[in-house]
C-alpha cells in the first residue's frame, strides 16, 4: 500500500497570505512538501525494523517517532515528526548505542531522504535531524546514507537517474554529513555520472522533432554536468589523494577520462543547447584544474585548448593528454573555443597576483580568442554569450589588478592601458555591438566599456584628471562627435560621467542638457538619453556641492545647477510640440524631481511668471500646460503637500485646474487629469473640489478619438477609483474605532460624497449609450463602468456602501445590451462583460418572453448575409449560455423551424458549471442541426444559400460558444465524441461546397457585378466553369470558354431572380455575396477546426501503454492537418490561404505540446514532404505557382515557428539550408518550368524572414538569403526577378529596421560598416566582388547603355552603411576597398546610377577625408574643352563631389581646412559653368557645386577664395540665359529645366536668401524680376518659394522688409492675375497672403491698378473655380479672406454695401461640408477662426444675420468633423472672441472642441440677444434642430439594406447627432426664456413659427410610423435605420417644444390642433 500521493501546501510563509491583498506582486513559489511514498514492501519493512523490542529508551523513542511518521499520511505532521526525531537524536549519549536498532533508525532516515522529490521541505528536515546527532553517531550515519545511495546508483533503472542525480546535489547543499558520504563513495560516484551523462548521450540522438522529450533530456543533462561539477569541486583534496595513491588510481583516472570525454561529446555536439554546452566547457576547465592544482602548468594545458594546439600538455598526465588532444583537431565547432573560454574565466582563480607568465599569457589569450570568433559567429545567442564572457574576462583582469597596493606586472601594464593594441579591438567590438538588436549584448558592450577604462586607471595611475589624459580626451572627442542616433554612445558617455563627473562632459560641451532634451521627443532614443540625463544631473549636483564645501548656502550653488537643468526643461515644455515632450513626463521629470524635490517650488514659480494664457508655438503645451505636467509628476512622486490645505498645498488657483481640464491638446487634460487622480497613497482621501473637477472634467472628455488618450483616461480614472475604494475600507474602519465625534460626522459626510459621486458618474455613463453614441464615446463609457462593477459592483439593497445597482433602470440595461450590435468588436466585448456585472433584474434575460426573443434574433443574425451579424449573433447566445431555461427555449425555436432537436434538461438544483456545460451542448447542437441541413441546400444551390443562409455564421456562433467552455473539465463526454466528430464532418462538407470558388484562379470574376442579377441558369453555369484546376499545366495551356452557348446566358432585366427554391421567395445575388460566403466559410472552418484541435483533450496511447481519455483522436487531429496542408498548398487566393492559416499555427501549436508521440513527429514529416515537392518542378505537382507562391510559404512558416524557441532549431536550420541551396542560381535552370523550384524557394525564404516569430534565430541565415536576392536579379526569367525583388526589400527592412521616418536616407536606418560586416561576415568577399563586377561594366566611352542587373541593390545596400569615426584605420573590415569600385560607378551611363553612385560614396569616406577625397575628384575634372570629354564621367563626378559636399556641411559644422586646394581647382575649371561648355546637365552640376561652396553664410571656404568664387559665379549668372532672356538655346535640350533650376538657385542665393554675402544688393529687384518671367513654371516656382520662404523667416511679420521693393510686388499681383499653372499660383497667392498681412496691397497688373472690389471679385472666381486644385482653392480662399477682413475692419458699417460678401459666405461654408478634403477643411477652419472677432462676433453684423448664422453654423459643422485636426483648429475661434463677451474663466484659453461647441452655441444666443435678432435667431436654430428634409426615403433605404452587404453608414464616426440636437435645445430653451423680455415673432415670424411646426409634426409622425413598423429587436436586426430614424423623431419632438414655447410668448394658442 502506498502511504500517501496526497500533495499538500505546508509551512507556506507567513507574508504569502498578505500577497493576497496587494496588487502586482509576483509570488514567489513556495516548495511542495509531499508526504514519503513508498513501495510497501520497503515501508513494511523498515517498519517491522523499527518494532524490534529490546534497546535503550532514548533510541526506543527515536525508533517510535520514526515508526508514527511513516505511518502518517499528513506531510507537514511528518515534518514535526522527524523534527521531533532530530531532537532526540541529539540527546542520546554514546553509552545508549543499541546497535540494531539505532541503525534501522538511521537506515530509516537515509531511506526516506534518498527516495524524496529534489526541493520538498521533508528532506531538508532530514538532513537538519541527521546533522544534529552527536559526533560519535557520525560516522554511522555516514555509513547508513552511503549504503543507500549506493544502492540507489547500482540499482536504479535509467527513469530514475535525474532524480538521483536531484540527490547527489542534495547531498552537497549545506548538508556535510551528506559531503562526506559522497567523498567516501568518490569513485562510485563519478563512475554513477559518467554512466548517466553516456545514456543521455545516446538518448539524444534519437528524439528528432520530438521537441518537449529534447527539451527534458536537456535540462537533465544540464543537470548532471552541473552536479558532476559540483561533486569534483567539493572532492578537491579526496580526488589528489587517491590519483597520487599507486593502488586504485587507474580506475579514478579511467572515470574521470570518460567524464571528460563526455564533456567534450557535449561540447563538440551542436544538438545541444547553449546553456549545456556553455556549462561543459566550465566542466571541461574545472576537471583539469582539479587534476593539476593551481600551477603555471593549468594555464599552459587551457592555452593549448584554447590555440587547438597539441604543445603545451606535457606536463599533463598521458591519459589527460590524450582526451584534451582529442578536442584539438581541426574541424571543430567555433563555438568551443568560446565555452573554453568561459570555463577558464570562471573556473579558475584570477583575484590577486597571478602565478606565473604562463598565467598572464591566458589572461591576454581570451580576449583575443574572443575577438576572432567575433567575425564567426552568426547566432545571435551565441553573440550574447560571446559579449558576456568579454565583460567576465575584464572582471577577472581588473581582479588580478587589484587588491593590495601594488604595481601593474608590466607584461600585462601595455596590453591593458588604454591605446593598446588590445584595447582597440576591444573597443572595436564594442562599437560593432553597442547597437546589436538583443538587449544583453548591449548592456554587456557598456559593462565592458566601463571595465575597460577601470583598466586604463589602474594602469595609469598617475594621471587622475581625464583633461591631461590624450586617451580620455580622445575618446570623449570621438564619443561627442557621434551622431545621437547610435543607442551605445549614451551608455559610453553615462561611463565617463560615472568615473569622471558631469562638470568634465559640461566643461566640454555645456549646451549637452538642451541637445538630449531634444532628443527625448524620439520613442527609441527616449529611455536612453534620460538615463544619461539622470547619470550628469545627480552627479553634477554632488560635485557643486562638494565644490561649494559645507559652509556654502545651498541656494547659491543651486541656482547654477537649476540653470543648467531646470531651465532648458521647461523652456522646452512650454514650446515643443506635445508628442516630443511626452517622453519626457514618463522618464526624466520624475527623476529630476526624485533628485532634487525643492526644484517643483522653481518650477512653479517660474511657469506661474508666464502668463498662464500664454501659449508657445502652435501645437506646443504653453505655459498652463507645462506646469500641469510639473505638477503631475511632482504629485506622482510624492513630492506635492497633501491636498487638505485647499488643493495641492495651494500653489495654483482652482480656475486654472478647469482650464486645463477641458484645454485644446490632449496631452494637458490628461496631466491636470493625472494630477486630480494620482496619489503618492492610494487611501488618499478624495476631497470635495477633487471629485467636482471630475464632474467638470468626464463629459467633454468621453469622445476621445485618440486610443492612447483614451487608454491613458481609463488608466487614470482607475487609480482615482481604486483611491476611493482603498480610501472608503480606511474610512469604515476608522469609523468603527474613532471616537471623536467631529471627525466620525466628517468621515460619515465624505462617505456620503463618495456615494452621490459614484452613482453620478454611473448614471451619466449610461446614459450616454444611446442609439448613435459614437464609437469612442461608448468604448470609453462602458470601459469606466466595467471598472465601476470590477471595484464596486452593481448590487442593490442597504448592504452594499453605495448600491450602485440600484441606480440602474431596465432602460440602461437595454442600451448596453443593444451596444452588442456594435459593428466594433470591443464595444461588443465590453458590452457583453458588463451585462454580467449589471443586476440580473435590470437586463431581464431570465423573463421567458425576453430570453425567446434575443434567442430568436441571434438565430436570425446567424443566417445575416452581412458578415459582422453572425459576430452580434455569437455575443447573444454567450449571454445566454448561463440562463437555466435555455433548453426550452432552443426546443420552442427547434419547433418553430420543424427540427429534430432534443436538448436533456438540466438538473434541477444544478450548479453553474453544469448547467453551462449543458446550454453549450444543446446550442452547438442547435447551430449543427441548422448548418447540416442548410449544408444539404446549400450542395444543391450556392447561390441560394449565399443570399438566403450563408453558412458562415452558424460556423462562427459554433466556435465562439465552444471558446467559453473548459474543455477539461466535462461530465457528457460520449456525447461530446460523436458532435466533435460530426463538427469534423460538417467542416469538411462545408469546405467542399464553397472551395471551387476560393480556389478559382479568378474568385471575383465568378459573378457580373451588376445592379441586375444575372439569370440563375447563367449563375449555375459560370459555377460549372470555375471547377479549379490544380496543376502547375494549367498555367502553361490557354483554355477558351465555350462560346455557343452565348445566347442562354443573357442577362434578364428583372430586378430579382426568379425564385430557386419551391417556397416561391424571390431574393437577389450579388457576386460580392457569393464570393463573401465563400470566403467568411473557409475562415470559419479554419478557427472552428482550429479551435477543437487547439482546445479539446486529446484521446491518445502513451509509451508505457497508459490511455489519455480525451474529446478528439489523433487521426481526426492528423486529418485536420492534411486538410489545412491542401487548403495551404492548393488555394490560389491570398483570402484562402491566409486564413486557412490562423487555423494551421493553431494546430501545429498543439501538436507540439501533446503528449502523443505520433503527432510529435508530425510537423518534422510534413515539412520534409513539402520540401521534397518544393524540389521537384514536376508539371503534375498540386503545388499553386503563382507569383509570390500562394499558400505555401505560410504552410512551411507554420510549421517552423511551433517549434520551441529555446531548442536547437534543428527543422528551421535543415529548412533555411535546403532553401538556400534552391534559391541560389545554377546553370541548369534557366527556363521558366526549371526556375518554379527556385521561385517558391525565394518566396518561402521572404516569408521566414518577415516571421517576427522566428526572431533571432534566423539572422545567421541573412547573409545567404541576400546572396541569393541579389544573384537571382541575374536570371533571365522574370518570375525569379520578381521574387529577388521581393526577397531583396524583405532582408533590407530585417537588417536595418522598419523605417522610421519619410526621409529614405535617414541615418536611423543606417548602420556602420564594421557593425554590418562584423554581423554577417559572409556578405564583406560577396558584395565586394559583385561590384567590381558590376563596375566593370559601366564605363561609357563607347556611348552605349550598359546596365549591371544587381548594380542597383548593391548600391542601395552600400548607401545604408557609414565609417564610424569609432572604426580603427586597420580594421580587417574596412569599407575603403569599395571605394574605387563605387566612384568607378558614377562613369554610367545611366543618370539614376550616377546619382546612386554619388550617396554610396558619402558613408563611405569619414569626415575627415571629405576635403582631401573632395578635392581628388575636382581635380579629375578637364581644365579646358576638349574632343575627348565624356561627360557622364563628368556628371558621375561632379554629383559625388556634390553629395561629400553637403554631408561635410552637415556632419561637420567647420569649415574645409584651410590650403585644401578646392576654391582653386574649382577656379580653374568655371568654364565648365559658362556657355563654352555645351552640356546643361553638367553646367547645372557644377552650377550646384557652386552654390553650396557660396551659398551658406557659414562657408566651407576661407573668406578670400569665397569672395573671388562668388564674383566669377555672378557673372556666370549674368551672362546667362536666365538673365538675358535668351532661353531658346538651353529650352530645347533634356536637362535644360534642371539646369535653369540651378541656374534660379544662383540667383535666389544672390538676390533674397543672403544678398549681402553675395554683394548685390542692388541686383536684388532686376534678379526676381527676371526670375519670375522666365518661362519655365519650374523657375518661376522655385522662385516664389523662396520669396515666401525668406517672408515667413522674417522676425518682424508687421512692416514690409526693404528687399520686397513695388517692382517686385507689381510683378507678384500681376503674376497672381496670369499665371496659368496652378501649384506656382497657390504659391504666388501664399506669397501675397504673407505680404498683405502685414500692411495693405496694391494690385497692379501692368501699369493698371485694380479697386478693392474688383481684386475681391477676381480671387473669389478664382477660388469658386479651382476646386480641382486643393491647394490652389486653399490659398485663393485664404487670400479673399484676409482682404474681406481688411475690407470690414477699414469700414465695418459699410461693408455690407459690398455685394460679393454673400457669395464669399456661402464659398467658406461650402468648404465646410463634410465630403471636402481635409486641407479645405482646415483652410475654412483657419478662416473662419481669423474672422471670428471681425466678422462673427461684430456688434455692427456687417454681413447680415443670414449670412452670419450660416458663417457660424459652418464653424459648428467643423468643431463636429470626423478629422481631429479639423475640430482642433476650429476650436481655436474661441480663442478670438472679445472678452468682453466670454465668463472671466474662459478668455482666451484654447478649448477641447466639445466644449468650445458648447461655449460657441451659448455666444451665439448671446449675441443675438446684442444684435436684438432673437425671434429670428430662434427661428434660424430651430430649422438647425429640425434638420434638412430628407425626402420620402423610407422605402429607398429598406431597399439599400438588401442590397449592400457592407452597411453604408455615416462616414463621420466622431459626430453624436443625438447630442448636436440636445445640446441646441438646451440652449434654444435658455434663449426663449430670455426672450420673454422682448417682443414675441412678428406677423411675418409667426407664418414662418406655422411652416416650421406643420414640417416637424409631419415629420415626428412620419418616423414614429416607420418606428413602429420595424420588425422586433430592431437594434439588432436593422441597426442602422433604427438609429436614423430615432434621430429623426428626437429632432421633430425637440423643435416641436421650442415652438410651442414660441407660440405661448407670442401670445398664440395652437387653432384647435393637437399640437403634441
Amino acid at each position: 500500500m502506498l502511504l500517501s500521493s496526497s500533495l499538500t501546501l505546508a509551512n507556506l510563509p507567513a507574508e504569502a497570505a498578505g500577497l493576497e491583498s496587494r496588487v502586482m506582486v509576483v509570488k514567489k513559489k513556495t516548495a511542495k512538501v509531499e508526504a514519503v511514498v513508498l513501495e510497501e514492501e520497503k515501508l513494511h519493512k523498515l517498519i517491522v525494523s523499527l518494532s524490534i523490542d529490546g534497546g535503550d529508551d532514548g533510541v526506543r523513542q527515536v525508533a517510535q517517532t520514526l515508526q508514527s511518521c511513516l505511518e502518517l499520511t499528513e506531510p507537514v505532521q511528518q515534518i514535526q515528526l522527524v523534527k521531533k526525531a532530530g531532537s532526540q537524536l541529539e540527546a542520546l549519549n554514546e553509552e545508549q548505542s543499541d546497535g540494531v536498532l539505532l541503525d534501522a533508525c538511521l537506515h530509516t532516515l537515509a531511506l526516506v531522504y534518498t527516495s524524496l522529490q529534489a526541493k520538498n521541505p521533508l528532506r531538508r528536515a532530514i538532513a537538519s535531524a541527521l546533522g544534529s546527532a552527536p559526533e560519535w553517531l557520525q560516522e554511522h550515519t555516514v555509513n547508513s546514507l552511503s549504503v543507500c545511495l549506493s544502492e540507489c546508483m547500482s540499482s536504479s533503472p535509467s527513469e530514475q537517474y535525474s532524480h538521483i542525480v536531484d540527490t547527489i546535489s542534495a547531498f552537497l547543499d549545506g548538508f556535510p554529513l551528506g559531503e562526506r558520504c559522497i567523498k567516501k563513495l568518490l569513485p562510485e560516484v563519478l563512475l554513477f555520472l559518467h554512466k548517466v551523462l553516456s545514456e543521455y548521450l545516446h538518448q539524444n540522438s534519437g528524439l528528432a522533432g520530438r521537441h518537449i522529450a529534447q527539451a527534458q533530456l536537456m535540462q537533465s543533462c544540464l543537470a548532471a554536468v552541473k552536479t558532476s561539477m559540483l561533486v569534483v569541486q567539493r572532492s578537491q583534496d579526496t580526488l589528489s589523494v587517491t590519483l597520487q595513491a599507486d593502488q586504485d588510481h587507474c580506475k579514478l583516472e579511467d572515470t574521470l577520462g570518460s567524464l571528460l570525454g563526455c564533456y567534450m561529446h557535449i561540447l563538440t555536439d551542436e544538438e545541444f543547447i547553449q546553456s549545456v554546452q556553455s556549462t561543459a566547457g566550465m566542466a571541461v576547465v574545472l576537471l583539469i584544474r582539479s587534476v593539476m592544482g593551481f600551477g603555471d602548468d593549468v594555464a599552459s594545458v587551457v592555452c593549448s585548448l584554447l590555440r587547438s594546439s597539441v604543445q603545451g600538455f606535457d606536463a599533463s598526465p598521458q591519459w589527460l593528454k590524450q582526451k584534451c588532444e582529442g578536442l584539438c583537431t581541426s574541424g571543430r565547432p567555433p563555438g568551443v573555443s568560446l565555452y573554453l573560454c568561459h570555463g577558464a574565466l570562471a573556473m579558475l582563480n584570477w583575484k590577486g597576483a597571478l602565478p606565473g607568465p604562463q598565467w598572464e599569457q591566458l589572461l591576454l589569450l581570451v580576449p583575443n580568442t574572443l575577438l576572432d570568433l567575433d567575425v564567426s559567429i552568426k547566432e545571435s545567442s551565441t553573440a550574447m554569450v560571446v559579449a558576456r564572457v568579454l565583460t567576465l574576462w575584464s572582471g577577472a583582469a581588473l581582479d588580478c589588478l587589484q587588491g593590495e597596493a601594488r604595481l601593474c606586472p608590466p607584461s600585462l601594464q601595455q596590453p591593458l592601458s588604454g591605446g593598446s593594441e588590445l584595447q582597440r579591438h576591444l573597443l572595436e567590438h564594442i562599437y560593432s555591438h553597442w547597437e546589436h538588436p538583443l538587449d544583453g549584448v548591449r548592456h554587456q558592450t557598456r559593462s565592458l566599456f566601463r571595465n575597460l577604462l577601470l583598466l586604463h586607471q589602474h594602469t595609469n595611475p598617475s594621471i587622475s584628471d581625464p583633461t591631461k589624459d590624450p586617451y580620455i580626451t580622445d575618446l570623449t572627442q570621438n564619443l561627442l562627435g557621434l551622431e545621437w542616433h547610435m543607442r551605445g554612445k549614451y551608455g559610453s558617455l553615462g561611463c565617463l560621467v560615472e568615473l569622471y563627473g558631469a562638470g568634465y562632459l559640461l566643461d566640454i560641451q555645456p549646451c549637452l542638457p538642451s541637445c538630449l532634451l531634444g532628443l527625448m521627443g524620439d520613442q527609441t532614443l527616449a529611455p536612453y538619453a534620460s538615463d544619461l540625463l539622470e547619470r550628469l544631473f545627480v552627479s553634477h549636483k554632488a560635485q557643486l556641492a562638494s565644490t561649494a564645501g559645507t559652509d556654502a548656502k545651498m541656494e547659491d550653488w543651486m541656482e547654477q545647477w537649476h540653470q543648467t537643468w531646470v531651465t532648458p526643461l521647461l523652456y522646452v515644455l512650454c514650446r515643443a510640440r506635445l508628442d516630443q515632450t511626452t517622453y519626457i513626463l514618463d522618464y526624466f521629470l520624475p527623476k529630476l524631481l526624485r533628485c532634487s524635490p525643492s526644484s517643483l517650488t522653481h518650477m512653479v514659480q517660474a511657469l506661474q511668471d508666464t502668463p498662464p494664457c500664454s501659449t508657445g508655438p502652435s501645437g506646443s503645451r504653453g505655459a498652463l500646460g507645462a506646469l500641469m505636467t510639473c505638477l503631475r509628476a511632482a504629485r506622482a512622486q510624492g513630492v506635492l503637500p497633501s491636498t487638505e490645505e485647499g488643493l495641492w498645498g495651494g500653489l495654483v488657483p482652482l480656475s486654472l485646474f478647469q482650464q486645463a481640464l477641458i484645454h485644446k491638446h490632449d496631452q494637458v487634460r490628461m496631466d491636470a487629469l493625472g494630477l486630480v487622480c494620482e496619489s503618492h497613497r492610494s487611501t488618499e482621501v478624495l476631497t470635495s473640489k477633487e471629485m467636482n473637477l471630475i464632474r467638470h472634467f468626464l463629459m467633454p472628455n468621453l469622445n476621445s478619438q485618440s486610443p492612447g488618450i483614451r487608454q491613458q483616461t481609463v488608466s487614470l480614472m482607475k487609480k482615482l477609483l481604486c483611491r476611493v475604494k482603498d480610501s472608503t475600507q480606511l474610512l469604515q474602519k476608522r469609523l468603527t474605532q474613532e471616537r471623536d465625534e467631529e471627525q466620525r460626522e466628517q468621515d460619515q459626510n465624505t462617505l456620503q460624497q463618495y456615494k452621490a459621486f459614484l452613482r453620478w458618474l454611473c448614471v451619466t455613463l449610461l446614459e450616454v449609450l444611446l442609439p448613435g453614441a459614437s464609437f469612442s464615446k461608448c468604448l470609453m463609457s462602458l470601459h469606466l463602468l466595467g471598472l465601476l462593477g470590477q471595484l464596486f459592483t452593481f448590487n442593490t439593497g442597504p448592504d452594499d456602501a453605495f448600491a450602485l445597482g440600484d441606480v440602474v433602470t431596465s432602460a440602461h440595461a437595454q442600451n448596453v445590451l443593444y451596444c452588442v450590435a456594435s459593428n466594433f468588436l470591443e464595444v461588443k466585448q465590453l458590452a457583453s462583460v458588463l451585462l454580467w456585472q449589471l443586476p440580473p433584474s435590470a437586463v431581464g434575460l431570465q423573463v421567458p418572453d425576453r430570453m425567446c426573443c434575443v434567442l430568436q434574433a441571434s438565430l436570425d443574425l446567424s443566417t445575416s448575409n452581412k458578415p459582422f451579424d453572425s459576430v452580434t449573433a455569437a455575443h447573444l447566445l454567450n449571454l445566454l449560455l448561463h440562463q437555466p431555461d435555455l433548453s426550452q427555449a432552443l426546443l420552442h425555436c427547434a419547433q418553430k423551424q420543424g427540427l429534430d432537436f432534443q436538448p436533456s434538461s438540466p438538473p434541477v438544483q444544478a450548479s453553474e458549471k453544469p448547467i453551462l456545460e449543458i446550454n453549450t451542448l444543446a446550442v452547438v447542437r442547435f447551430l449543427l442541426c441548422c448548418l447540416q441541413s442548410e449544408v444539404s441546400r446549400a450542395e444543391s444551390s450556392l447561390l441560394q444559400a449565399a443570399a438566403s443562409f450563408p453558412l458562415y455564421g452558424r460556423a462562427h456562433c459554433i466556435t465562439a460558444v465552444l471558446q467559453h467552455l473548459n474543455t477539461e473539465s466535462l461530465v457528457d463526454t460520449e456525447q461530446w465524441r460523436c458532435l466533435v466528430s460530426e463538427l469534423i464532418t460538417v467542416c469538411y462538407r462545408m469546405s467542399d461546397v464553397v472551395s471551387p470558388v476560393v480556389q478559382s484562379s479568378s474568385p471575383e470574376g465568378l459573378i457580373p457585378m451588376d445592379t441586375d442579377s444575372e439569370t440563375s441558369a447563367g449563375l449555375q453555369r459560370i459555377l460549372q466553369e470555375i471547377q479549379p484546376r490544380d496543376t502547375n499545366d494549367f498555367f502553361t495551356r490557354a483554355r477558351e470558354l465555350d462560346t455557343h452557348q452565348e445566347d442562354d446566358c443573357t442577362p434578364t432585366q428583372t430586378t430579382h431572380t426568379p425564385s430557386l427554391n419551391t417556397g416561391g421567395e424571390g431574393y437577389r445575388v450579388t457576386a460580392q455575396m457569393v464570393l463573401v460566403c465563400c470566403w467568411r466559410s473557409m475562415k470559419e472552418v479554419a478557427m472552428l477546426l482550429g479551435q477543437l484541435c487547439q482546445s479539446l483533450p486529446l484521446y491518445y496511447t502513451n509509451d508505457d501503454a497508459h490511455t489519455h481519455t480525451g474529446l478528439i483522436t489523433e487521426e481526426q487531429v492528423e486529418g485536420v492537418g492534411l486538410y489545412f496542408r491542401q487548403q495551404l498548398l492548393q488555394s490560389r487566393h491570398r483570402g484562402a490561404f491566409e486564413l486557412a492559416y490562423v487555423g494551421f499555427v493553431r494546430l501545429t501549436d498543439m501538436l507540439c505540446r501533446s503528449g502523443s508521440q505520433a503527432l510529435q513527429q508530425l510537423p518534422a514529416r510534413w515539412l520534409s514532404e513539402v520540401l521534397a515537392e518544393v524540389k521537384s518542378s514536376d508539371p503534375s505537382s498540386k503545388l499553386c505557382a503563382t507569383r509570390r507562391s500562394a499558400g505555401i510559404p505560410f504552410y512551411i512558416q507554420a510549421l517552423l515557428s511551433s517549434e520551441p524557441k529555446s531548442s536547437s532549431c534543428s527543422l528551421l536550420k535543415m529548412t533555411m539550408r535546403e532553401l538556400i541551396a534552391l534559391a541560389m542560381p545554377s546553370a541548369d535552370r534557366n527556363t521558366d518550368s526549371s526556375t518554379v523550384p527556385q521561385v517558391h524557394a525565394l518566396n518561402i525564404l521572404r516569408a521566414l524572414y518577415r516571421d517576427t516569430r522566428l526572431g533571432e534565430n534566423i539572422i545567421p541565415f541573412v547573409s545567404e538569403g541576400m546572396q541569393a536576392a541579389v544573384l537571382g536579379f541575374t536570371s533571365p526569367v522574370w518570375a525569379v526577378r520578381n521574387s529577388s525583388t521581393l526577397l531583396f526589400s524583405t532582408l533590407i527592412t530585417r537588417i536595418f529596421g522598419v523605417k522610421k521616418g519619410k526621409d529614405e536616407h535617414s541615418k536611423k536606418n543606417r548602420m556602420t560598416g564594421r557593425e554590418f560586416f562584423t554581423r554577417f561576415p559572409a556578405l564583406y568577399p560577396f558584395l565586394l566582388s559583385q561590384l567590381e563586377e558590376a563596375a566593370a561594366t559601366v564605363e561609357s566611352d563607347s556611348g552605349q547603355v550598359k546596365l549591371h542587373p544587381s548594380l542597383f541593390l548593391l548600391l542601395l545596400v552600400l548607401s545604408r552603411l557609414y565609417p564610424s569615426p569609432m572604426d580603427g584605420s586597420s580594421s580587417p573590415l574596412g569599407l575603403a576597398p569599395f571605394m574605387p569600385f563605387i566612384m568607378r560607378c558614377g562613369r554610367s551611363a545611366v543618370y539614376r546610377t550616377r546619382e546612386m553612385a554619388a550617396r554610396a560614396l558619402v558613408p563611405f569616406v569619414l569626415v575627415t577625408k571629405v576635403p582631401s577625397a573632395v578635392c581628388s575628384l575636382v581635380l579629375e575634372l578637364p581644365l579646358q574643352p576638349g574632343p575627348k570629354i565624356q561627360h557622364n564621367h563628368i556628371h558621375g563626378t561632379l554629383l559625388q563631389v556634390l553629395f561629400l559636399l553637403r554631408s561635410y556641411q552637415t556632419d561637420s559644422h567647420r569649415p574645409l581646412p584651410a590650403g585644401s586646394g578646392i576654391g582653386e581647382a574649382l577656379h580653374q575649371r568655371m568654364w565648365l559653368a559658362s556657355r563654352q561648355n555645351s552640356c546643361v546637365v553638367t553646367r547645372g552640376a557644377f552650377l550646384d557645386v557652386l552654390v553650396c561652396l557660396c551659398g551658406p553664410k557659414i562657408s566651407l571656404l576661407e573668406d578670400s577664395e569665397v569672395c573671388t568664387l562668388r564674383q566669377k559665379t555672378l557673372s556666370v549668372l549674368m551672362s546667362s540665359e536666365l538673365v538675358t532672356s535668351d532661353t531658346t538655346s538651353a529650352a530645347l535640350v533634356p536637362g535644360s529645366t534642371q539646369y535653369l533650376l540651378s541656374l534660379a538657385q544662383v540667383a535666389l542665393s544672390a538676390s533674397v536668401e543672403s544678398p549681402e554675402l553675395w554683394d548685390s544688393s542692388e541686383l536684388t529687384s532686376q534678379l526676381l524680376e527676371h526670375l519670375l518671367r522666365c518661362q519655365q513654371y519650374e523657375v518661376r516656382e522655385l522662385a516664389v518659394e523662396g520669396v515666401l520662404r525668406k517672408l515667413e523667416e522674417e522676425e518682424d511679420k508687421r512692416s514690409r522688409p526693404q528687399w520686397l521693393c513695388e517692382t517686385t510686388l507689381s510683378n507678384l499681383t500681376s503674376l497672381a492675375l496670369h499665371e496659368t499653372h496652378p501649384q506656382c499660383l497657390a504659391k504666388v497667392l501664399q506669397t501675397l497672403c504673407v505680404v498683405s498681412s502685414s500692411g495693405e496691397l496694391l494690385w497692379r497688373d501692368g501699369v493698371k491698378t485694380l479697386s478693392q472690389e474688383d481684386t475681391l471679385l477676381y480671387l473669389l472666381t478664382l477660388a469658386q473655380n479651382s476646386a480641382h486644385s486643393v491647394e490652389l482653392h486653399c490659398a485663393a480662399l485664404t487670400l479673399v479672406s484676409q482682404l474681406v477682413v481688411q475690407l470690414v475692419n477699414s469700414d465695418p458699417q459699410g461693408a455690407s454695401a459690398v455685394a460679393c460678401l454673400a457669395q464669399w459666405g456661402a464659398l467658406v461654408c461650402s468648404c465646410c461640408s463634410e465630403e471636402q478634403p481635409v486641407e479645405v477643411k482646415l483652410m475654412a477652419a483657419k478662416v473662419l477662426v481669423n474672422c471670428t472677432s471681425t466678422l462673427l462676433t461684430s456688434p455692427h453684423l456687417p454681413l447680415g444675420l443670414f449670412t452670419t448664422m450660416s458663417l457660424w453654423r459652418s464653424l459648428f459643422v467643423l468643431l463636429q468633423d470626423e478629422d481631429q485636426e479639423v475640430r482642433d483648429s476650429a476650436s481655436d475661434f474661441i480663442s478670438n472672441v472679445p472678452a468682453r463677451l466670454l465668463s472671466a474663466d474662459v478668455g482666451g484659453v484654447s478649448m477641447c472642441p466639445p466644449a468650445a461647441l458648447d461655449s460657441g452655441v451659448e455666444l451665439l444666443c448671446g449675441l443675438l440677444a446684442l444684435w436684438r435678432q432673437i425671434p429670428a435667431g430662434v427661428l434660424a436654430l430651430t430649422e438647425w434642430l429640425l434638420g434638412e428634409d430628407e425626402g420620402n426615403d423610407d422605402e429607398a433605404s429598406s431597399l439599400d439594406e438588401e442590397d449592400f452587404l457592407f452597411e453604408k453608414g455615416d462616414l463621420n464616426l466622431w459626430a453624436e447627432p443625438v447630442q448636436w440636437v440636445k445640446l441646441l435645445h438646451r440652449h434654444l430653451s435658455t434663449l426663449t426664456m430670455t426672450s420673454k423680455q422682448t417682443q414675441g415673432p412678428g406677423s411675418a415670424g409667426l407664418e414662418q413659427v406655422h411652416r416650421i411646426h406643420s414640417r416637424a409634426q409631419a415629420k415626428a409622425l412620419s418616423s414614429q410610423r416607420a418606428l413602429d413598423s420595424l420588425p422586433a429587436l430592431p437594434q439588432f436586426s436593422c441597426t442602422m435605420e433604427h438609429a436614423r430614424l430615432t434621430l429623426r423623431h428626437q429632432r421633430a419632438t425637440l423643435a416641436l417644444d421650442v415652438l410651442e414655447r414660441l407660440k405661448e410668448l407670442a401670445g398664440f394658442a395652437c387653432n384647435g390642433t393637437n399640437c403634441s
